[in-house]
Order: structure tokens, then C-alpha cells, then sequence
């Protein structure tokens, strides 16, 4: 049993709970990283989008054509800031609504070719970057980072790599190809 600087007995359960906030420092850290990415990847058209914008952009591309209360929700916004967010990115030609053939009450949101690209770009932009990160790391760490960022998006509620290429947010499917005696996914785009 280690002994606190007090001199009393640490617990196994304190010995965890400092562990633990250790890893939360270390994803802390590591959000710090991707937070910085995401920020450059977002510098080229920050005169063309907001950030509240382009979350909404990112949501109708990954989730494919929605209604405004959809997006809303999704957004976790008040409908009248989705609406305000749309009508921007309609008149800006990045975003279209169209009749519901299923529902006429409802209007449905999708994306423009131009801010289908838009999305695109950022993207692009953010794979080189954390491509970049990752040549930086010894392939082990990359393995792990890669495994360890996997389950921590799936206990954060992300949807499944094959999940989002079934809804058209990447236009490469999730099969496995052998590079360099590795095996790696493709690389969305």
C-alpha cells in the first residue's frame, strides 16, 4: 500500500481514482491536439460557414436528407437557431430543402454539391493532418491510439465507421486492404 504525502494509507481505490484522472489529463491532451485540427481544417472557409453551420453541413452529410426538427435535435439547438442555420446555408447555396414525399409537412434539408465539397475539403483537410500526427508515432502507438480512439468514439455514441459509409458520409467502403504488411482500413474521404 503506497502512503500519501500526509503520511495516511492510500487506498486501492484512491490508487484508481488518481490513475484515473490521469487518463482523463491524457484524453484531455490528446483533445487539445484535435481540437487545434479541427480548428485549421476550418480556418479556409471560415468567411464562407460558421462553426454552427458547418456542424450542421457535417450532420445532414453524415446522416443523409432530415427534417429542421431533426436537425435540431441533433444539434441539441432550439429549432429557431437550426432554422436561422438553414436559411443561411440555403441562401449560400450549400444547403437545399425540398418537398418530403413522405411527409408534405415537413420540408426535408440536403446538401448542395458545393456543400457536399465544402464538407469534403475540411475533411480532407483533417485526415492530412492527423496523417501527419500518426507518421510522427511508432506503429505500435499508432495501433493502440487507433484501437483505443475506436472505443472511446463508441462509448461516446459515435456511429460505426460501416455505419456512416452505408449513409453516404464517406464514398469508400470499410473493407480491409493489406498495406506495407499492415492491415488498415481505407481511408474515408
Amino acid at each position: 500500500m503506497r502512503r500519501s504525502d500526509s503520511g495516511a494509507d492510500w487506498t486501492t481505490a484512491d490508487q484508481e481514482g488518481l490513475a484515473f484522472l490521469g487518463e482523463v489529463e491524457a484524453v484531455l491532451a490528446a483533445s487539445r491536439v484535435l481540437i487545434g485540427v479541427a480548428v485549421r481544417s476550418l480556418a479556409p472557409v471560415e468567411d464562407t460557414v460558421t462553426l454552427t453551420q458547418f456542424r450542421a453541413l457535417v450532420i445532414i452529410a453524415s446522416r443523409g436528407p432530415m427534417h429542421l426538427a431533426a436537425l435540431a435535435e441533433a444539434m441539441q439547438v432550439h429549432p429557431s437557431n437550426a432554422t436561422r442555420a438553414c436559411d443561411r446555408l440555403v441562401a449560400s447555396g450549400l444547403a437545399d430543402r425540398r418537398d418530403n414525399p413522405a411527409d408534405r409537412r415537413h420540408l426535408l434539408l440536403t446538401l448542395t454539391d458545393q456543400g457536399r465539397a465544402l464538407v469534403d475539403s475540411v475533411m480532407d483537410r483533417r485526415r492530412a493532418a492527423i496523417r501527419q500526427i500518426l507518421h510522427r508515432m511508432p506503429l505500435g502507438d499508432r495501433t493502440q491510439v487507433a484501437a483505443g480512439f475506436t472505443r472511446f468514439a463508441a462509448a461516446g455514441g459515435e456511429s460505426e465507421q460501416t455505419d456512416l459509409w452505408s449513409i453516404g458520409w464517406t464514398t469508400e467502403s470499410p473493407a480491409m486492404h493489406e498495406v506495407s504488411g499492415s492491415t488498415q482500413a481505407d481511408p474515408p474521404t
